[in-house]
Formats: C-alpha cells, sequence, structure tokens
C-alpha cells in the first residue's frame, strides 16, 4: 500500500521588536538561522513579525519576505522627574498600550506561535503581554548589559531571557534570575567571512601603507558629527601613523573633503572617506588594525566577535546611557577604551596613540575582545528559542 508522504512539520515563530537596528537585526539574524535549522531537519519555518508601522523592522520583515503586522504602540518619554512622566504625550501613549495588547492578542491567538521572541522596544510590549495572555512560550532576548525598558517590563511573564552577557544575569530581578541563559548578540554572519586584501580593492585604497596600521572609524549609518569632528581635528596626526577609512554619514562628505584638501599628498592617500559602507563592511574590518566608533549593542557585539581592538565614543544620548554602559564594561575587560564625557582631538591621541605604536598592546587588547565575542550566538538564541517551545 502506498502512502502519501508526510508533509514536513512547521515551526511557527512570532518576533517582535524593532525600532531601531539594535532590536531589528538579531531578530533577523536569529530568524534566518533558524531557518537554516528547519531546512535541515526537513522542517519548515513559518514566521510573523509584528511591529511598527514607522519603526526599521517595517522595511526589514517585507523586503526579506517576512509576514508583518502593526499593532499600536505608545512611546514612554523617560524622565527622572515623576511628574514629567505623567506628561500629556506620555499619558495619551499609555493610553493605547491596552489597544495594543487587544491587537497583539488577536494576532498571537490566530497565528499560534510555538515561540513568541522578543528583542526589544516599546513594540515588544503588547506583543509579550499578548504572549502571556494566550499561554505561548515567550523568549526575551536583552542585546545590552543592562535588561532595557521593555524587557524589564516583560521579565515576569517570560519563558527564557536570553542575555549578551554573564555580567548581565547578576542585573536581573532575583525572581527571574533562574530563566536567563547567556547566548550572546546575534552577529550577522557575514560580518565574519571579510577579507583584507577586498577590502583594498573595493575601496581602491592603493595609497595605503601596509606597513602602518589601519583605522576604521564609523559612527554609524548617518555618521556621528561628534566623531567626525574629532577625527578631523586629529586627522594630519593620525595619518602619520596610519591609514584611516572614515565612515562618515552621506551628508557630511563634502565638509571632511574640503578639510582634507589641504594634506599633503602622502598622508591624503592614506585618507578614505566614505558616506557609507555597505556590502564591503567586513573586508573593511578585517583589515582595520583598530576601530573608533559608537558603542551600541550590535557594533559591540560585531567587534567583539572579530577581536577587534576598539576606542568608543558614546552617544550621550542613548536611552539609559546604555552605551557609555557598554563601552565602560568593555575597557574595565582590557578590550576597548571608552572615552567619556567631553571628547577633544588630543584625548582621542592619548587613546588611540599607543594602540598605534605598540602592536603587542594591540595584540593584547584584541585577545581581550575576542573573549567576549560570541559568534555562534545566533546559534546559541535558536537552542533557546527551540527548548522553550518543547517546554
Amino acid at each position: 500500500m502506498n502512502h502519501a508522504p508526510q508533509a514536513a512539520s512547521t515551526f511557527r515563530l512570532i518576533v517582535t521588536g524593532g525600532g531601531t537596528g539594535g532590536h531589528t537585526y538579531p531578530a533577523l539574524t536569529a530568524i534566518r538561522t533558524l531557518q537554516e535549522r528547519m531546512a535541515g531537519e526537513d522542517r519548515t519555518l513559518d514566521v510573523l513579525w509584528i511591529g511598527t508601522a514607522d519603526g526599521l523592522e517595517a522595511r526589514i520583515a517585507p523586503a526579506e519576505g517576512i509576514a508583518f503586522a502593526t499593532v499600536a504602540t505608545g512611546k514612554i518619554r523617560r524622565s527622572s522627574n515623576p511628574l514629567k512622566m505623567m506628561s500629556t504625550a506620555n499619558m495619551k501613549d499609555m493610553a493605547r498600550v491596552p489597544l495594543g495588547v487587544a491587537q497583539a492578542r488577536k494576532l498571537v491567538a490566530d497565528f499560534r506561535p510555538d515561540v513568541v521572541l522578543a528583542t526589544g522596544g516599546y513594540v515588544a510590549v503588547p506583543a509579550g503581554l499578548a504572549a502571556r495572555l494566550c499561554r505561548r512560550p515567550l523568549v526575551l532576548h536583552e542585546q545590552t548589559v543592562r535588561l532595557g525598558l521593555a524587557n524589564r517590563k516583560l521579565a515576569g511573564s517570560a519563558t527564557r531571557i536570553a542575555v549578551s552577557s554573564q555580567s548581565t544575569v547578576a542585573l536581573l530581578p532575583e525572581a527571574v534570575r533562574g530563566l536567563a541563559v547567556v547566548t550572546g548578540n546575534p552577529v550577522r554572519p557575514q560580518v565574519l567571512t571579510g577579507h583584507a586584501d577586498k577590502a583594498v580593492e573595493a575601496l581602491g585604497l592603493h595609497g595605503f601603507d601596509r606597513q602602518l596600521p589601519t583605522v576604521y572609524v564609523t559612527g554609524g549609518a548617518q555618521g556621528a558629527q561628534q566623531i567626525n569632528g574629532v577625527v578631523g581635528d586629529a586627522l594630519p596626526w593620525l595619518l602619520e601613523r596610519a591609514n584611516v577609512i572614515h565612515q562618515c554619514g552621506p551628508d557630511n562628505v563634502a565638509g571632511l573633503q574640503a578639510h582634507a584638501a589641504s594634506l599633503p599628498a602622502e598622508l591624503a592617500g592614506r585618507y578614505r572617506l566614505a558616506g557609507f559602507v555597505g556590502p564591503e563592511l567586513p573586508d573593511v574590518l578585517a583589515l582595520a588594525d583598530v576601530v573608533i566608533s559608537r558603542s551600541g549593542a550590535g557594533t559591540l557585539s560585531e567587534l567583539t566577535a572579530l577581536g577587534k581592538p576598539a576606542v568608543f565614543i558614546p552617544l550621550a544620548t542613548s536611552a539609559g546611557n546604555e552605551q557609555a554602559h557598554n563601552a565602560r564594561h568593555l575597557e574595565e575587560a582590557g578590550a576597548a577604551v571608552a572615552l567619556l564625557g567631553d571628547v577633544t582631538a588630543d584625548r582621542l591621541k592619548d587613546a588611540v596613540g599607543v594602540l598605534l605604536t605598540d602592536p603587542a598592546r594591540r595584540a593584547a587588547m584584541a585577545d581581550r575582545s575576542r573573549e567576549h565575542g560570541r559568534p555562534d550566538a545566533a546559534d546559541r538564541l535558536v537552542d533557546v528559542i527551540l527548548s522553550a517551545a518543547s517546554g
């Protein structure tokens, strides 16, 4: 008797989180890794991403072919003053949360996920609460050292809490510490596959002196005025000691080009200005001996996975001063230098100078950095998701 082949089983996942790349890209990497895991087991993955209409996830999910739904959410404006927390804008937004929970509850009930994965951002709160109401396993993933506001609200509803750093566990409420699993922060796999020589070809870095170290400067996709200004002020000094690739943001290219026009030809050949570094980023990171950058969670996880010495200039206005906390955490471990407060060209020279002139110091910092890196974080997070699904 012939039996029809049994349909491959389907794993159903709701992902919620976003607003910024810090919440969005780890979720996307986890989805891709889970898809590969399922394919290897002849199973399929069905994903629904619950986000906001104006967050980065609203562009990323559809572009990746992932079903996307929105719910109402409210951005809570933080303040140390309780009266300011009761502002009209906050009150209006807080009133939207029950609507968002009702919308998310319907989505969760209809989709019937095996697991809900929440990666942070305001939208994660209604979807995470809906998971609890519908009795579906909820996995939180925290990218930063300290739990973000959304994940703090959801910690009591979680089945598992995946954290990026061992030091996070002690910062969790005592009642939920037993749910914590240290996974690290998922890193886009292509970041780990760069080749230095490809960067030289792709960016035309033929004026670079390969006997000198190479510094990669980045302030994120849009650039950072603070980093651009400080590096611009220190530029001749830097170029006497290193090659520099400077990702400055598309709007800042003209001003920095004018600034660099007065450089002597030999130094100018060692300076490559780019508005945006796209597909060639893995190769640029492979070439870089030192990185000067902000200290968002995604940046930290990539640089430590690669073992890159870094000088961090944290974004002072990051939520909960998180970037400064991240930078200080790695500095205390000898894995980076954190420049906090008022950053000047002289302070930058002091921080980066010893790394450029002392290869042994650079190598030691690279080793410390690598100790904090978790290149297998996406696989670890997928393990947590699957274990939560199986109870």
